[in-house]
């Protein structure tokens, strides 16, 4: 009987364990996990924050018990330690007892997935100073949002702007503070990132941006100050949430990685060491709009990954396709999607692209309501592949982002998708849908 190890039950490893569970159900599967959970939707917290959760425990499809029912054995509030991934031995320590022991396995999977980034800087570590990724920092933060009135979040991608929107709209101050001069910078052009901007700062939001915190100093009335390369803000609490890195450090010098610590692994998800897998936050992914190995943290590729695992665990039976690290978010009434490259982040790559930008409502007009949809479509000028698209409306438009992620899977050109066939029907879409829509524009504007 094979025995494996999955370290770590976020989305990966929940997904690894029970998917090696289904297709090998001889195997003796032992899950690690320091924390007292596992599966949670970490997406959620935002939303939690503004009350607009039903019930928070649903924000987990797995348990510890429903995955003993499985089969599974599970380690709850165990750390490993230590790891010799030659030799297949952790050693583990119970949380709740202090007790260690040392495990030999057939096979370990590495699902230890991400750490927030946290910078070395003054009064870092002040108690009104909440982080935004585990079940743990959620809870935490939740019990104090009802008492407070002011809030500075730090850090404008997706999890700084969701919460920055949530208390906005339940009447908070709220100061949102990034270094980079736009908000949501690495997920869209300036074309979108500028209206959302728009809507921030009608909700009351104070967009402090181009500026760097260079440290935090608690009040003596209570709150804390936040300092940064322009200015100073007094808040309640101040929210942290600038990004993510690999959480990998058990196994530096033992797996090769890139240079941020992010574990690499091949098509079956085998890492360099025979007989070790990763998937999930700790590892890279295949970044199909540019071929090559890249770090993005999501959990639909840790999901993904995870069910590639448990395919391959006994032997290369499905490969991964790549990804395109598609996304979606919703700010204050607009639906903003996204897949693949935009041109802000092609170019960052030397990818010489065009960006083709077309905008018209997304139904026709004899309809008693309509609005508008804005999208972008992000294509290689020498190939003309398209490589990214993003999408804005009050309309929900977040399944485009789907369809041109596959398109970009497929390598498919301007031309491709601009002939592709989507239905018309005047409930839903113009004759010619708004994704064929800008790809036709991109194909008219630029005739060979």
């Amino acid at each position: 009987m094979v025995k494996i190890a999955v370290i770590g039950s976020t989305h990966a490893g929940t997904f690894s364990a029970t998917q090696i569970k289904q297709q090998n159900p001889d195997a003796e599967i032992t899950v690690y996990e320091k924390g007292t959970t596992v599966s949670f939707l970490s997406c959620g917290i935002a939303l939690w924050l503004g009350n607009n959760i039903s019930d928070e425990q649903r924000m987990f499809y797995e348990t510890p018990e429903s995955m003993v029912e499985q089969g599974i054995t599970m380690k709850m509030q165990h750390e490993v330690v230590e790891a010799n991934l030659v030799t297949k031995t952790v050693r583990v320590k119970n949380l709740l007892t202090a007790e260690m022991a040392t495990e030999s396995f057939d096979k370990i999977v590495i699902a230890t997935g991400s750490k927030p980034v946290v910078p070395d800087i003054k009064g870092i570590d002040s108690e009104n100073i909440y982080m935004i990724k585990s079940w743990e920092d959620a809870k935490r933060i939740k019990a104090v949002s009802d008492d407070i009135s002011r809030v500075i979040v730090i850090g404008a991608g997706y999890i700084g702007a969701e919460v920055a929107e949530q208390y906005s709209v339940n009447g908070k101050k709220v100061t949102l503070i990034d270094a980079a001069d736009r908000v949501l910078p690495n997920n869209f052009s300036p074309i979108i990132t500028d209206r959302i901007a728009a809507a921030f700062t009608e909700n009351n939001v104070t967009l402090a941006l181009s500026q760097s915190v260079n440290g935090f100093e608690d009040l003596p009335d209570g709150g804390i100050r936040v300092t940064t390369s322009k200015g100073s803000y007094d808040a309640d609490i101040a929210v942290l949430g600038i990004g993510f890195v690999p959480n990998t450090d058990l196994f530096t010098d033992q797996v090769e990685m890139l240079s941020n610590g992010a574990i690499v692994t091949n098509k079956y998800m085998e890492t360099s060491v025979p007989d070790v897998f990763a998937a999930g936050d700790a590892t890279t992914v295949f970044y199909n709009p540019t071929q090559a190995h890249d770090y993005i943290p999501l959990a639909t590729n840790a999901i993904r990954q995870g069910m590639l695992v448990g395919r391959n665990i006994n032997g290369h039976n499905l490969a991964y396709n790549g990804t395109q690290a598609s996304s979606a978010v919703e700010l204050y009434g607009y639906a903003m999607s996204s897949a693949g490259l935009n041109k802000v982040s092609a170019q960052s790559r030397d990818l010489d692209v065009v960006e083709t930008v077309y905008e018209e409502d997304y139904r026709p007009d004899f309809m008693l309501s309509t609005t508008p949809v804005l999208s972008l479509l992000t294509w290689d000028k020498k190939t003309r592949r398209v490589l990214g698209a993003a999408f804005m409306s009050k309309h929900d438009t977040s399944q485009a982002a789907n369809v041109v992620s596959l398109a970009i899977q497929n390598q498919m050109t301007i031309d491709d998708l601009a002939m592709a066939d989507f239905f018309f029907q005047p409930n839903f879409t113009q004759p010619i849908n708004f994704v064929g829509a800008v790809a036709l524009k991109a194909v008219n504007d630029n005739m060979a």
